[in-house]
């Protein structure tokens, strides 16, 4: 990355920080959860666009790909597809973790890249976890900016994307800028990998398709569920506020899973 793009990102992310501090709102409390959650009324409707997208779309769709309603039992079309996607996104979690001042899962999901690129038929399959000892090392640009010192901001859910705060939501754009994919190949094929770590997504909307459903369509309060869950899940991966908190404890009573894990 050149000198001048970094030194604009980290002038940038001064200029967020301040904007984020200025639009602090007093929290409330959820479930011991700190929610700074502003505007909760324009997010509540984009959460009912979400929900009915996912029952009549995503979900069905997903399920659909990934053989998850048909009786034969097998792997579906969707496990290659998250492989690759999953492979895709490699490239730009090196350059956040350089980002980060953090050389160590840089060179390990590099090698990572590397090696199921090549063995692993770009991507399809995972030698480099099962044969090497490299298993991917997640970072984002979300967290290069809390690691710079920007505020989470006010919860936000996003259409399609659902939940995020104002940080993430910046993070996720920074993340398309500054792929190197997005760089080395034809604007064809830069497009063509964006379409496979977005079907990877669904695949994995698949996967943990009951755990989804349940949070979506049988709690009380589908919106206040999700936003806890998302923030609970992120604050503990950046360890901050509510880090001791771990909403994948196999070992809690009322263990949680994200189902929109970034």
């Amino acid at each position: 990355m050149r000198p001048q793009t970094l030194t604009a990102l980290r002038t940038a992310s001064l200029g967020l920080c301040m904007v984020l501090a200025g639009c602090a709102s007093k929290p409330v409390m959820q479930d011991g959860i700190r929610v700074n959650d502003p505007y909760e009324t324009q997010n509540r409707r984009v959460h009912a666009f979400n929900k009915a997208l996912d029952s009549r779309v995503i979900g069905p769709a997903a399920d659909l790909a990934s053989g998850r309603n048909q009786s034969e039992s097998g792997p579906g079309i969707m496990d290659g597809v998250i492989n690759v996607g999953a492979n895709l996104s490699l490239p730009g979690k090196v350059a956040n973790s350089l980002l980060q001042g953090r050389p160590e899962p840089a060179i390990r999901n590099f090698f990572r890249f590397a090696v199921n690129t090549t063995l692993g038929i770009g991507g399809l399959m995972d030698p480099a976890g099962r044969d090497f000892g490299l298993p991917e090392q997640d970072t984002d640009f979300g967290e290069t900016l809390a690691v710079w010192g920007v505020p989470e901001g006010a919860y936000l859910e996003l259409p399609v994307l659902g939940p995020s705060t104002q940080r993430d939501a910046v993070g996720k754009v920074v993340d398309l800028a500054i792929d190197p994919l997005r760089r080395l190949l034809h604007p064809d094929a830069a497009w063509a990998t964006f379409g496979l770590r977005a079907a990877s997504k669904a695949g994995d909307r698949a996967r943990f398709g009951d755990t989804v459903d349940s949070v979506l369509q049988d709690s009380a309060d589908s919106y206040a569920q999700v936003r806890l869950i998302y923030l609970m899940h992120r604050r503990y991966e950046l360890n901050e506020e509510g880090a001791e908190i771990d909403p994948y404890a196999d070992t809690a009573a009322d263990a949680v899973i994200d189902p929109y894990a970034p």
